[in-house]
């Protein structure tokens, strides 16, 4: 299988309003970079058009590339499909909305293909003002949390923009189980013990009020100390945390 440069992985889950458009801009700014690309997509069973955007777009385009899930399955199961196919040295993933601009990614790839780190991801800065206060919130609240019961010193192991040295991060990789948002968690905590140098890169984060949010605070903030706690028991047993 012939390298390039990059590799950049797009969940899709009934996108079809921004698709598109999304698409375009990130397109312009890797267009205008020095790296060989693919964009993957990986549609999670969507019931929109979705898939039917996503169709024409790898028909379209030569270097871009599709996997379709028979069945909704989480984010982590859809990222851990496109990196299992990514040509790319260097392997990202961003969340499709782009409430983080895509104009970081040739600064997050550099910074691989350069050495200076295995893992850079981005560390959301808010815009301020009301509409942002939740996400903030729920935001400082999960990285204190996870820094509390898993030991480890990042700030931000949920945003949805991380890059990885493909050869560092495939055997970290095998260690994650999760189908769901708490992959995010896993992979960053398991790639810390493993010793992979980690840069958390600032971003910034605007809402877009265009699209429902999927965050739901109850229910998420009650699912995610249930898969905490069951992750910190896994660590224990796995001798990277002593209980």
């Amino acid at each position: 299988m012939k390298r390039i440069d990059f590799s950049l992985i797009i969940s899709c889950y009934n996108e079809e309003a921004l698709l598109r458009q999304s698409v375009e801009r990130i397109t312009s700014v890797l267009d205008d970079s020095v790296f060989s690309y693919e964009l993957i997509f990986v549609d999670d069973k969507s019931s929109d058009r979705t898939r039917e955007i996503i169709a024409a777009l790898v028909k379209k385009h030569k270097n871009f590339r599709a996997v379709y899930h028979s069945a909704n399955q989480g984010r982590g199961r859809t990222v851990r499909d496109g990196i299992a196919i990514a040509r790319g040295n260097v392997i990202g993933f961003i969340d499709i909305d782009l409430e983080v601009s895509p104009v970081y990614i040739p600064t997050f790839v550099r910074m691989i293909t350069d050495g200076k780190a295995d893992v850079v991801t981005g560390l959301r800065v808010y815009r301020e003002g009301i509409a942002s206060l939740h996400r903030s919130i729920l935001s400082r609240g999960y990285s204190w949390l996870v820094r509390s019961v898993l030991g480890i010193p990042l700030k931000d192991t949920e945003t949805g923009y991380k890059f990885f040295n493909r050869k560092k991060i495939l055997p970290v990789l095998k260690k994650t189980k999760h189908n769901g948002w708490f992959w995010d968690t896993e992979i960053m905590t398991y790639a810390f013990y493993k010793g992979l140098t980690i840069y958390e890169e600032p971003v910034l984060f605007i809402r877009r009020f265009d699209k429902k949010s999927s965050v739901r605070l109850v229910p998420d903030t009650y699912a995610y100390i249930k898969n905490l706690v069951g992750f910190y028991k896994q660590l224990v047993k796995q001798g990277y945390l002593l209980s």
